[in-house]
């Protein structure tokens, strides 16, 4: 397994939508070597989730771990549709936009239909930390980063905001942050 090179904002790889793995390649070498990559990439960056694009692959593969009990996941072609109207404003970070964050408002509960790596079908309920986890990893794959959704007073440096806190950047706004995420 090889530790891979992350693409950082700016790369236009971030920027296009990924093409979707047939499914009959999801056995092959090449998409079992690039998953395998891909989580020990991730674990080395010791972040929650990665994206291909990431990876300057543009493919529809993400690896994420939605909670500790559970482990890092591996979801292709990854299909995602809100359940609610309800939104969780949580402040999230990124591998390709190192040393940032930024709040973001997101669908509490999602639904995800998913292959996992031997192309079994998933089909998954989503809440909370999760399903902000699974959003923004998905993001990725339409070319879309967190930066672009955030609220844009509240971007601020890790540093910052590590001092100062997430309600604090949210205080002149007077939203409540629902639930914290990176």
């Amino acid at each position: 397994m090889a530790i891979l090179k992350i693409a950082r904002a700016g790369h236009p790889v971030l920027r296009k939508p990924a093409s979707p793995v047939p499914l009959s390649d999801i056995g092959s070498p090449e998409i079992q070597r690039l998953i395998d990559d891909m989580l020990h990439t991730v674990d080395d960056a010791d972040g929650a989730g990665l994206a291909a694009p990431q990876v300057h692959q543009s493919k529809r593969i993400v690896v994420l771990q939605l909670d500790d009990d559970r482990g890092m996941e591996v979801w292709i072609n990854p299909e995602l549709t809100p359940l609610t109207d309800a939104h969780l404003i949580t402040f999230e970070g990124c591998l390709s936009v190192p040393g940032l964050r930024g709040a973001v408002a997101r669908p509490a509960q999602i639904e995800v239909s998913a292959y996992d790596r031997t192309g079994a079908p998933l089909q998954l309920v989503l809440d909370d930390f999760a399903a902000v986890v699974a959003q923004h990893e998905c993001d990725h794959l339409d070319g879309v980063l967190y930066i672009d959704k955030a609220i844009p007073e509240t971007l601020s440096f890790l540093d910052e905001y590590r001092r100062y806190g997430a309600q604090s950047l949210l205080a002149p706004r007077g939203d409540e942050l629902d639930a914290e995420g990176e």
